[in-house]
């Protein structure tokens, strides 16, 4: 690359600073792909020959059979991942290899490898999302009629069943799921053909170059094509957001991993001990993913601050998308997969969960109700009973059992059927509407999240 313009070589200490071959080299199934495709387009416009174009594909082959058995040699010297390449097929056929480069440069040629990747990354981390899902559902369906207190400010609210609040997360989960399927759309756009900026004089035949690779748009501004990272930036998005989901179930499961909650434990093989304590039982598994979530909004705010100031078209600054970009994929990958395989072995405490739920207060709500059914205005209804609640908590009387006498003297409207109101699974079977944590919802939820899974 440095022959013809340059006079000397570059510094060792310059070559050791910009090398990038460390790590884009896990992008060549990509790059090789491309190149072949880019090959067929030069044999359509006439610049290989049918033999030349057989000895660049056969090169390339044996090129990747060497790298994914791990008997290539990467040279630092040579920069980059496409440089190492070339320079390899180059070596092994002669001039057809030293051709593949026309009407091509590596601004288009990156820009192609990352779509290709991060196109390939969605299909895998959907698919991680999937198992994730479907081990939540598994969970949710093996427990459903488990009754828990439902939290708001980290204090008990109003019960809820415990597959209820799985549902929930898979929602999460599915919402992430949909990003990932927009994103691909926007990514779906082959830039190859676009050059350094300008394109070439050397037309090429670059709807048939997406077609075989399997994009379904070709980029229509050349200029743009080589300097959009949009879609790493909306991908590294998509993963801070499924990083911030996996941490808030995380939280939450550490939460009730405690003594003093008691609604599950982890299983001996997600769990770790301590270097001092005996007794102790960590949720490392679930920490761990907590404390990486940083990592991915750390990664996405990186390239965003590396693109904010750079010059249309492209600039080396980018070569800095691709550590932050791998490290996210690794990142949720490996939590995906933990999650997946933990949560199946998880235990869950019944008589913890369902004796927290016994709480009166958490029908407090449902105690006001009852008086607005009866027509009391609700912000009355709400004074009267947040008076009965103040008044069982200073005589440290559970609110179901304050007597009648008393809940009359606050309002006629009280009677005898009110006892009603603190039978947990009466008040939500009553909680119908849509979204409510009905039995006959959350079973509704299951059979449809398992219609949309499989």
């Amino acid at each position: 690359m440095r022959k013809g313009r340059f006079n000397e070589q570059a510094a060792e200490v310059a070559q050791r600073y910009s090398e990038s071959v460390s790590f884009d080299w896990r992008l060549y199934p990509y790059d090789i792909a491309g190149s072949i495709a880019h090959a067929a387009a030069l044999g359509q416009a006439g610049i290989l020959t049918a033999d030349e174009r057989k000895k660049i594909d056969n090169g390339l082959r044996e090129i990747e059979a060497e790298i994914e058995s791990g008997k290539f040699e990467w040279d630092q010297s040579l920069e980059d991942m496409h440089m190492n390449i070339e320079a390899a097929l180059t070596k092994r056929i002669g001039a057809a290899g030293a051709k593949l480069h026309t009407a091509r440069s590596r601004n288009d040629q990156v820009a192609l490898d990352l779509r290709l990747y991060v196109k390939a990354e969605i299909a895998e981390l959907s698919a991680g999302l999937r198992s994730l899902q479907t081990a939540l559902l598994d969970l949710a369906e093996q427990h459903v009629d488990v009754v828990m207190p439902g939290y708001t400010h980290l204090q008990r609210a109003q019960p809820v069943f415990l597959a209820h609040y799985l549902l929930a997360q898979i929602e999460a989960f599915g919402r992430d799921a949909e990003r990932l399927r927009d994103c691909n759309a926007r990514t779906d756009v082959l830039p190859l053909g676009s050059g350094a900026l300008a394109g070439s004089t050397i037309a090429l035949d670059r709807e048939r170059i997406a077609q075989q690779l399997g994009f379904a748009r070709v980029s229509q501004n050349s200029l743009d094509a080589v300097g959009d990272r949009d879609f790493v930036c909306e991908f590294l998005f998509c993963l801070a957001m499924i990083g911030m989901h996996l941490s808030r179930l995380s939280e939450d499961l550490i939460t009730w991993s405690t003594y003093e909650f008691g609604f599950v434990e982890f299983s001996d093989a997600f769990s770790n001990g301590s270097s001092l304590m005996p007794q102790k039982k960590n949720p490392d598994m679930a920490e761990l993913t907590r404390g990486k979530t940083g990592r991915l909004y750390g990664n996405f705010l990186s390239i965003l601050t590396t693109l904010k100031a750079l010059r249309s078209s492209y600039n080396r600054d980018m070569q800095e998308d691709k550590e932050a970009l791998f490290d996210s994929v690794d990142t949720v990958r490996a939590a995906l997969e933990v999650f997946s395989a933990m949560l199946p072995k998880i235990e869950i405490n019944r008589s913890r969960m369902e004796a927290a739920a016994s709480d009166a207060n958490l029908l407090a709500t449902d105690l006001a109700e009852y008086l607005v059914k009866k027509g009391t205005p609700f912000r009355e209804a709400h004074e009267i009973v947040g008076k009965l609640v103040a008044h069982a908590a200073k005589t440290k009387s559970p609110l179901n059992q304050i007597p009648i006498a008393k809940l009359k003297k606050a309002s006629p409207l009280f009677d005898i059927d009110v006892a009603n109101v603190f039978d947990v699974r009466r008040s939500l079977a009553a909680r119908t509407a849509i979204g409510a944590p009905a039995p006959g919802n959350v079973a509704a939820q299951i059979a449809r999240w398992h219609k949309l899974l499989d």
